[in-house]
């Protein structure tokens, strides 16, 4: 069974950081790509980071560039984002997420096929 868990939010004020964490079981890390997406009270979910399986490609959202830097270590299983320079509008679930069978780094929801459950991040003002 395939697990995505997700770690390291909360509560925040404005200019602070966090650093999420997703952890992977049930299959392969190493060779699949994997993303970051989020989804505010009464939105779509929508993209934030993505990065490809050995960690040389990224891709961010216009909103997390310059703030946000995803990273990953194969030999630990585990996706990170930091996130610098919170605003209030960073505030969402944060859900990590693993392509199925690709190893390039991908923007769009319906390319990943591993969800987690979702870590809340709230930065207050």
């Amino acid at each position: 069974q395939v697990q995505l868990v997700e770690s390291g939010g909360g509560l925040v004020q404005a200019g602070g950081s966090l650093r999420l964490s997703c952890v992977v079981s049930g299959r392969s890390f190493s060779a699949y790509a994997m993303g970051w997406f989020r989804q505010a009270p009464g939105k779509e979910r929508d993209f934030v980071a993505a990065i490809n399986w050995s960690g040389d490609s990224t891709y961010y959202a216009d909103s997390a560039k310059g703030r946000f830097t995803i990273s990953r270590d194969n030999a630990k299983y585990t996706v990170y984002l930091q996130m610098n320079s919170l605003k209030p509008e960073d505030t969402a679930v944060y859900f990590c997420a693993q392509r199925r069978v690709a190893v390039d780094a991908a923007i769009l929801e319906n390319e990943y096929d591993y969800w987690g459950q979702g870590t809340q991040v709230t930065v207050s003002s």
